[in-house]
C-alpha cells in the first residue's frame, strides 16, 4: 500500500469471529498499513456512521440504516449457510412458550437481536417482554426467561454454560435457514462514501487486503486455531469448528437475504424494505 499518505482508519471486531481475519492481515503484514481500531460492533458501527472510521465492519442493520452512506465490499462478511454459533438464543422453555415472558437483549448487539425479534414473532408468534443489558449469560438468566447473545459471550454459552446448566441453545443462523431456506449475514465491510470518493485507491487495495487474509485463514485455519487455542477458552478442534462453520462470503445468495431480511424489517427498523446495497466497483 502506498504509505505516503496517512493510513486508512480500519476497524476491527474484538470477537474471535474476525480474528482469522486479523491473523491474515498480520501473515501478509498488511496490518501495517492500516490504521487498526478494535472494538465492539456496537462501537465499530457508531465510529464508522460518525465518521471516526474510515472502513469497518459494520452490522447489517446498521448498514442497511446507513446505506446512503456507506459502499460495501463484495466477497466478504460475516455470515453463515446455516449454523452460526455464536448467535444465539439461550432458553429455560421452549421458544414458543416465551410469550409474554422476559427475554435479554445482550446490548453489544444490532442484527442479531433483530433477528432474535424477528423469529420469535413471526415464526413462533410469541411477543416477550424485551430488555436490553450486558451479554452476561448468568446475570441475564436471573432476570429472563431467555436471552439473546452473540459473539464470545455466545460462544461459551453454547460449548460450554448451557450444556452445563441444561439450558437450551438455539442458532439464529439455524432458525432463520429453516425458515427461509437462506443464507444469513450478520456483519459486512463497508467504506465511507466520502472516504471512497477521496481515497478510490486505498479503498480498493484495503479490500483487497481483507481479501487475501481471509483466504489465508481459511487455507491455514487449522494453523490458526492451534495458536488461538493458547490464550482462549476453547480447544483447537472447536476452535477450528468454528472458524469453518462461518460464512465470510458475500456473494448472489448472501445478497438474497439481505434482501429478504430488509423486506421483513426494514420498516420497523429504521431502512427502507427496498434499500439498495452499494457494493464496491473493481
Amino acid at each position: 500500500m502506498d504509505n505516503s499518505r496517512t493510513r486508512p482508519r480500519v476497524g476491527h471486531i474484538q470477537f474471535l469471529n474476525c480474528l482469522p481475519l486479523y491473523w491474515g492481515l498480520a501473515r501478509t503484514g498488511t496490518l501495517l498499513d492500516l490504521e487498526l481500531t478494535k472494538d465492539t460492533p456496537d462501537k465499530l458501527n457508531e465510529m464508522l456512521v460518525q465518521g471516526d472510521l474510515d472502513v469497518a465492519p459494520v452490522s447489517l442493520v446498521e448498514f442497511l440504516r446507513n446505506a446512503d452512506q456507506l459502499v460495501a465490499f463484495p466477497d466478504i462478511a460475516v455470515g453463515c449457510d446455516g449454523p452460526v454459533m455464536s448467535c444465539v438464543i439461550v432458553s429455560q422453555v421452549p421458544l414458543d412458550r416465551l410469550d409474554g415472558a422476559r427475554v435479554a437483549l445482550g446490548s453489544t448487539s444490532r442484527t442479531s437481536v433483530r433477528l432474535a425479534r424477528l423469529l420469535l414473532a413471526e415464526r413462533f408468534g410469541v411477543t416477550p417482554e424485551y430488555f436490553t443489558c450486558p451479554p452476561d449469560l448468568s446475570l441475564m438468566m436471573q432476570e429472563a426467561e431467555a436471552a439473546v447473545l452473540i459473539g464470545d459471550a455466545a460462544l461459551r454459552a453454547n460449548l460450554v454454560d448451557a450444556p452445563r446448566y441444561g439450558l437450551a441453545v438455539h442458532d439464529l443462523g439455524t432458525l432463520w435457514k429453516e425458515w427461509t431456506g437462506l443464507p444469513f449475514v450478520f456483519a459486512v465491510w463497508a467504506a465511507r462514501r466520502d472516504y471512497l470518493e477521496r481515497e478510490p485507491s486505498i479503498t480498493r487495495q484495503v479490500h483487497e487486503a481483507f481479501l487475501a487474509s481471509r483466504d489465508l485463514s481459511l487455507e491455514e485455519v487449522g494453523k490458526v486455531a492451534e495458536q488461538v487455542a493458547r490464550w482462549e477458552a476453547f480447544d483447537e478442534q472447536a476452535l477450528e469448528r468454528y472458524f469453518t462453520t462461518l460464512d465470510f462470503r458475500f456473494g448472489g445468495p448472501q445478497l438474497e437475504a439481505v434482501a429478504e431480511f430488509a423486506r421483513r424489517v426494514g420498516p420497523t427498523t429504521g431502512f427502507p424494505a427496498d434499500v439498495k446495497v452499494k457494493l464496491l466497483e473493481p
